[in-house]
């Protein structure tokens, strides 16, 4: 996070990535209470900081801040799992010259989003839900913020730090198949909340082109 060599593109997908993997950690399907501890904490600073660390580089508070939420979110991966944004970013990252940061950071919002009505339309009453409400409370800083409130969050941050679709990186429609059929198997995807069907990652890799 040096502010002599990390340009803004870098603190923008470097630090999508962190927040990323704070959220996923936090929504997956086997959390605890150390993991929940690490990544409220790390998303509470990846909320106040990132812009600042991308719009100055040298804010040395907010590049602190990311540095945190960083390892934060390192810890809370490496003790819980993460799930489909990473499901993704293994073969987007294995089949095409793509920053792992900004295909993270460009899936982040259509995961959440597709989470969401997965597990409000087959498991209504699974736990993940609440946490993706209070996640919502934590980027937003308002506590009456609902869940979808987290995404549109998210999608505004991605869009504000010039975060470019997939299609950017060579991926075409075309591409898709095969890439649902290996991240439906990638190791990050056994930890998402609820199992996505093939049209549900077709839909999500569509819709971040």
């Amino acid at each position: 996070w040096s502010s002599d060599v990390c340009s803004s593109d870098l603190t923008a997908s470097t630090g999508l990535d962190a927040l990323t993997q704070l959220i996923e950690p936090y929504v997956c399907s086997r959390p605890n209470p150390m993991t929940d501890a690490l990544c409220m904490e790390g998303m509470r600073r990846a909320a106040r900081s990132l812009r600042a660390a991308f719009h100055d580089g040298r804010n040395a508070a907010a590049r602190e801040d990311m540095s945190v939420a960083s390892l934060f979110g390192g810890l809370a991966l490496a003790n819980a799992g993460l799930g489909a944004v990473h499901g993704f970013a293994g073969p987007v990252g294995g089949m095409f010259p793509a920053p792992h940061g900004a295909v993270c950071a460009a899936l982040l919002p259509h995961v959440m989003e597709m989470n969401l009505r997965a597990l409000r339309l087959r498991q209504p009453a699974n736990e993940v839900l609440p946490r993706y409400q209070e996640a919502a409370r934590i980027l937003t800083g308002r506590a009456d913020a609902v869940a979808e409130a987290g995404v549109e969050w998210v999608s505004e941050l991605v869009n504000d730090l010039g975060i470019p679709g997939l299609r950017s990186y060579g991926i075409k429609p075309e591409h898709l198949p095969e890439l649902v059929e290996k991240s439906a198997k990638a190791s990050s995807m056994k930890a998402n909340p609820i199992v996505l069907t093939p049209g549900e990652l077709d839909e999500i890799l569509h819709r971040a082109l």
